[in-house]
């Protein structure tokens, strides 16, 4: 199997868009790739719009031409969890018909967990993890059975409401009372205080917190159940998908041209059209490329960046003053910064396996959210190294032979201003040749490659192609608020019933992706769109 990211979008971004069809959809993130395929499955005239070259949102790769040939980098899926036969993301992926195979990383430490004096590698399996914290830890016994048994709780509860794929009832209420006490206890809590209640000490505290990264909150903001079910999900086995990081996009895009839909790249929306109250319809922006179009559909389903769709895409009059307030409130999640690198040689010769590494300076994951995202300038605390040439091995073209692949991400402050951007041009290309720009990216890339460099010795030596994202990076392709990839912050107030739901805020309108209820990442996008799509189609009177 072979690489190649853009292998569609010529077609694509040439695709003629039909006058009127079922359902448009803004966005080709997985949620509204999973939401078009099941649609266009079920019968339903589909057409899907988005403003970048490729699709799959966060879920691509980009190619560069560097030393020996090309480069393929994953922009945002680095692995993911539950993938065995059965699992959370197959049982998504098979309601449309696609199979895939996923390649386990190490059972024995699939996140290597770096702090000053102590290195502790995550292990599959919940006993397991158990068994490692008790090895590391031995005086903490009640405080580690504890948090396991709070891990354990929400596991069953999160799997039995799976099974069941209808929502919350008496039922499920009677499951939580007989199996889930501790679920129920810190519904509306932060982890931070599940922490201090099993009296974890502060470097058991920092272990348990290692993967914060992949929600972007601190311990004291983000919601206990959702550090749980995130945890769980890997611990249930962490894989990355054989193909690369976009094929899971790729194969939901054909399986929805395949059913008679369509994708149309290159396409950014300008407003959704409400007529009499409900959603009738979309109107792209005009480009150099094509002119603005007005599509008709029965049912707009938004994938784009929720608190954008609402106070930006909705027409001005079309949201309730009740409901903009609402949106206007809303707080994001973290944002990240990437360093993108192509290598010489063979990274297992500087120690590196097929594992994520999270390397930090301190136990105290409070403080590095404190200093790294409230820093006048990017200040690096921790970060986050992963090979895609490591985790697939068998895949031709993550790198030329004789080269391999490395992706380091980083927590950062995503205002303009910390990136040297007035606000009013963090929306343009423009600012990517601003000297300001440019220094404040190389101050955090600096950061970036020392501290990669302290763990690796000689990776710098081996570095062969450079390339760095920001936030504004992100926010250019992906137009998502705050230039994060996770959505709407995870706290206990934006979190469950506190996000918002599939239906939209004027009738016709519906809406999936990282900001609704399923939350966010590869199986929250995912889950987000077959949920959306099943809402959509019940209201139109559709079966899938």
């Amino acid at each position: 199997m072979s690489l190649d990211p853009t292998a569609d979008s010529a077609r694509r971004s040439k695709t003629e868009a039909p006058a009127a069809v079922d359902v448009a959809i803004i966005g080709a993130g997985l949620g509204g790739l999973m939401a078009g395929a099941r649609l266009a499955k079920a019968g339903l005239r589909v057409a899907l719009f988005e403003s970048h070259y490729v699709a799959g949102g966060c879920a691509t790769q980009f190619r560069r031409r560097g030393e020996g040939g090309f480069y393929h980098f994953d922009v945002g899926l680095h692995y993911i969890g539950d993938c065995e036969e059965g699992g959370g993301i197959p049982r998504i992926l098979d309601q449309v018909g696609v199979k895939l195979r996923y390649r386990p990383m190490d059972q024995q430490g699939f996140d290597v967990l770096k702090f000053p004096g102590l290195t502790f590698p995550t292990p599959v399996g919940h006993d397991a993890y158990e068994k490692r914290l008790l090895e590391t830890f031995p005086s903490e016994q009640p405080a580690i059975a504890k948090y396991l048994r709070f891990l354990r709780e929400v596991d069953h509860v999160v799997r039995y409401q799976d099974k069941r794929e209808g929502p919350p009832d008496l039922r499920m209420a009677w499951e939580v009372l007989r199996h889930g006490r501790m679920v129920m206890r810190y519904m509306q809590k932060p982890i931070a205080a599940v922490l201090e209640d099993c009296r974890l000490s502060p470097r058991a505290r920092g272990v348990v917190l290692g993967p914060h990264g992949d929600y972007g909150l601190p311990p004291s903001r983000v919601s206990a159940l959702l550090h749980a079910g995130l945890v769980n999900h890997y611990l249930h086995g962490a894989y990355y998908p054989e193909g690369g990081g976009q094929v899971i996009a790729d194969r939901l895009a054909a399986t929805i041209e395949e059913a008679g839909g369509v994708i149309l790249l290159r396409r950014p929306i300008a407003q959704i059209v409400v007529e009499g109250g409900r959603a009738v319809g979309i109107r792209t922006e005009a480009t150099k490329r094509t002119p603005a179009t007005e599509v008709r559909a029965k049912a707009v389903l938004s994938n784009a960046d929720l608190k954008k769709t609402w106070l930006e895409l909705l027409e001005p009059g079309s949201l309730g003053e009740q409901a903009r307030q609402q949106a206007d409130a809303w707080e994001m999640a973290g944002a990240l910064f990437m360093t993108c690198l192509g290598v010489r040689g063979d990274l297992r010769e500087l120690g590196m396996s097929d594992a994520n590494y999270w390397i930090f300076d301190t136990f105290d994951i409070e403080s590095v959210y404190r200093d790294c995202m409230e820093a006048e300038r990017a200040r690096i605390r921790g970060i986050y190294v992963t090979s895609a040439s490591l985790k697939d091995p068998g895949t031709q073209g993550h790198a030329p032979d004789g080269y391999q692949t490395l992706e380091i991400m980083t927590l950062v402050p995503g205002q303009p201003g910390v990136w040297g951007v007035p606000s009013a041009d963090a929306t343009t290309w423009s600012y990517r040749h601003d000297e300001a720009y440019a220094q404040a990216k190389q101050h955090a890339e600096d950061q970036v490659l020392a501290m990669a460099e302290e763990h690796f010795p000689g990776l710098g030596a081996r570095i062969v192609y450079q390339e760095s994202a920001t936030p504004l990076t992100h926010a250019r392709f992906t137009r998502a608020s705050g230039g994060t990839g996770y959505g709407l912050a995870c706290t206990p107030e934006q979190f469950m019933r506190g996000r918002p739901g599939y239906r939209g805020p004027v009738p016709g309108l519906y809406q999936c992706g990282a900001s609704t209820r399923a939350g966010h990442g590869i199986v929250g996008a995912l889950r987000s769109g077959s949920q959306a799509a099943q809402r959509l189609a019940k209201d139109l009177g559709v079966s899938l």
